[in-house]
C-alpha cells in the first residue's frame, strides 16, 4: 500500500469527495459523490479506472452525483445498511465492523450514528487512511440531525480510540476555518488549537485544502474529541459532568456560534 495516491476533489461550495487509488492493484475507491462533474473530470486528467464507490451517509451532498458516476465508470458502489434505504444506486451494503477487500484494498466499516441516524465511516488500516463524512471533521464535528447526542459523542469516541494516531483523516466539508474559531472559544489557551488555526488560514489564503488532518492532532485541538476532559468541562461550567453532557453543550454552543 505505499503507492497508494489521494486525490482531494472540491464539489459544490465545500463538498470534498476523495480518490483512492492503488497503481498495483489497479483499484479506485471514490469515496462520496457530492457531485459528478468535478469526479469524472478528476478520473479523465489521472487516468484512473474507477472501481468502486464508499457512500459514509444519504445526504444529498455526498449522493447526489452517484448515478450519473455509476454510468460513466461501471463503479461498484456500497454504502450503510441502516441507510440503504434512502441511497438510490446501491449495489451492496456494509454494516458496523465489516472488513471488505476492494479490488485488494482493504477497507473496515465503522459505524458512526448522530450525524444522520445509520453513517459509516471508512478506515483502510494498510493505507492508515480514514474517511469520516460529516460526523469528524477537522477541528470540529457534524451537526447531530437525526441521532442523539448519546449517539453522537459515542461515535466521536469510538474514531478516537479505534483510529491510531499517525490516520490520516479526510472529512466531507472544508469547514475547518469556522470549526477552528469556534474550539477557540471554549478552549483559548490551547496552544496546539492555535497553531492549527493559523496553519489553515495559511493553507485557506493560498486556495489550499486543510485537509488531510490526523487523529493526534484532532486528540490535542479538537474540542469534540475531548468532551471527557475535566479541564474543558470546568471551562464551560460543567465540573464533575459525564462526558456525554459536556459533548452535548459544546455541540448546542456550535449550532448557536456566530
Amino acid at each position: 500500500m505505499s503507492e497508494i495516491r489521494i486525490r482531494l476533489i472540491p464539489c459544490l461550495s465545500d463538498n470534498y469527495a476523495v480518490l483512492v487509488h492503488d497503481p498495483a492493484k489497479a483499484t479506485t475507491l471514490l469515496v462520496d459523490a457530492p457531485e459528478a462533474g468535478p469526479v469524472l473530470a478528476a478520473l479523465a486528467e489521472t487516468g484512473w479506472p474507477l472501481t468502486h464507490v464508499l457512500i459514509t451517509h444519504h445526504h444529498g451532498d455526498h449522493v447526489q452525483g452517484l448515478g450519473e458516476i455509476k454510468r460513466a465508470t461501471g463503479a461498484l458502489a456500497i454504502g450503510p445498511a441502516a441507510e440503504a434505504a434512502r441511497i438510490a444506486g446501491l449495489d451492496r451494503t456494509a454494516v458496523d465492523g465489516e472488513r471488505l477487500v476492494l479490488g485488494g484494498i482493504l477497507v473496515e466499516a465503522i459505524a458512526t450514528p448522530g450525524h444522520t441516524a445509520g453513517p459509516l465511516s471508512y478506515l483502510l488500516p494498510e493505507a492508515g487512511l480514514a474517511f469520516t463524512g460529516d460526523t469528524l471533521f477537522a477541528l470540529g464535528c457534524g451537526r447531530v440531525i437525526e441521532g442523539t447526542m448519546d449517539e453522537m459523542w459515542a461515535s466521536l469516541h469510538t474514531l478516537r480510540e479505534r483510529l491510531p494516531p499517525t490516520t490520516r483523516i479526510y472529512c466531507g466539508h472544508e469547514y475547518t476555518l469556522a470549526n477552528a474559531r469556534f474550539a477557540l472559544s471554549v478552549d483559548p489557551d490551547n496552544a496546539a488549537l492555535a497553531a492549527r488555526q493559523k496553519a489553515a488560514e495559511e493553507a485557506r489564503a493560498a486556495g489550499r485544502p486543510t485537509l488531510p488532518t490526523d487523529m493526534a492532532s484532532e486528540r490535542l485541538a479538537n474540542p469534540f474529541l475531548r468532551a471527557d476532559d475535566p479541564g474543558l468541562a470546568a471551562r464551560l461550567g460543567l465540573v464533575g459532568a459525564l462526558p456525554a453532557r459536556v459533548f452535548a453543550e459544546l455541540r448546542t454552543r456550535k449550532d448557536q456560534f456566530r
